[in-house]
């Protein structure tokens, strides 16, 4: 009975193990090919990357990115026409998206950790950024080195929050599920900060009803390089998606959708850095 059972168990664990795979294994271009749509995981208040604007359409920079650059890339490289479907991802919400095959691909704000590609694959990077803290006008918050006792708001699963409980375990970090919500706490005074990618803030701030009662103070704490994130192990897809996103920096296209969103009359002016754009240019392989 023993070794029944004991045969069992390891049955069981090579299916545990061996059916995910299988069904990871899954090439996705099959995938969207198969359905003619490739299934997107993004944001739905992180503007100006992804988010829902007043008529209800889902917008932003890393949306125009999926359907201007990497829809392209893969109609061309399938040979016929898909369509986008979009569905809200948070960060502790979007790698679980990913491995179970409810999308194909991450497009908002994640940030590229070694951590995460433990779990998924990242394309180039398209946008780098660095986390502060948003708060109150005249708060007594400068940065990450006086926030000792201070309640701190974070998104739940994202590496601002992972960085605040290393270098800063004296605050009180209180997590929430999204980006609205964690303002939503900063504006009734449940939290004294919330500390996000300095970009974010810069347009949660700009969207905010008194975008002047607001400021957005510390240099950078941590360092947050965006990528477009797949399932693991996908090179075919991922080179697909990197191809769409070169192809669009080696054009110019890449650089008039960053003008439309972060330009002087874009929805977030933040000019780009020459570095920036240097670094951009750098992720360019030759054909």
């Amino acid at each position: 009975m023993r070794r029944f059972i004991g045969v069992v168990m390891v049955l069981a664990l090579l299916a545990v193990s061996v059916a995910p795979a299988g069904a990871q294994q899954k090439a996705t271009l099959d995938k969207i090919s198969e359905t003619g749509t490739l299934t997107v995981g993004t944001r739905t208040g992180s503007p100006p990357f992804a988010y829902v604007n007043a008529r209800n359409e889902w917008v932003g920079f890393s949306v125009d990115l999926v359907e201007e650059l990497v829809k392209p890339a893969l109609e061309k490289k399938l040979g016929k026409p898909i369509k986008v479907e979009k569905k809200e991802s948070t960060p502790p919400t979007r790698i679980p998206l990913l491995s179970s095959g409810a999308v194909d691909l991450i497009a908002g704000t994640m940030t590229d950790t070694r951590t995460r590609r433990d779990s998924v694959d990242f394309s180039i990077t398209f946008f780098v950024t660095g986390a502060q803290f948003l708060v109150k006008k005249g708060s007594p918050i400068k940065g990450i080195k006086n926030i000792d006792g201070r309640r701190i708001a974070a998104q739940q699963g994202s590496t601002n929050a992972r960085i605040i409980r290393e270098k800063a375990p004296k605050a009180v970090l209180r997590e929430f599920p999204d980006q609205p919500a964690a303002f939503q706490a900063l504006v009734q005074g449940q939290v004294d900060a919330y500390t996000n990618d300095g970009i974010q803030l810069a347009g949660l701030k700009a969207k905010a009803p008194d975008p002047a009662q607001w400021e957005i103070v510390g240099d950078f704490f941590s360092y947050e390089p965006y990528g477009m994130a797949m399932r693991k192990g996908d090179a075919d897809f991922r080179n697909v998606v990197n191809g769409g996103l070169m192809d669009g920096i080696e054009s110019g296209k890449f650089f008039e959708i960053y003008e439309k969103w972060f330009g002087a009359k874009g929805e977030l002016p933040y000019p780009m850095a020459p570095q920036v754009r240097s670094f951009m240019l750098l992720q360019v392989v030759p054909k």
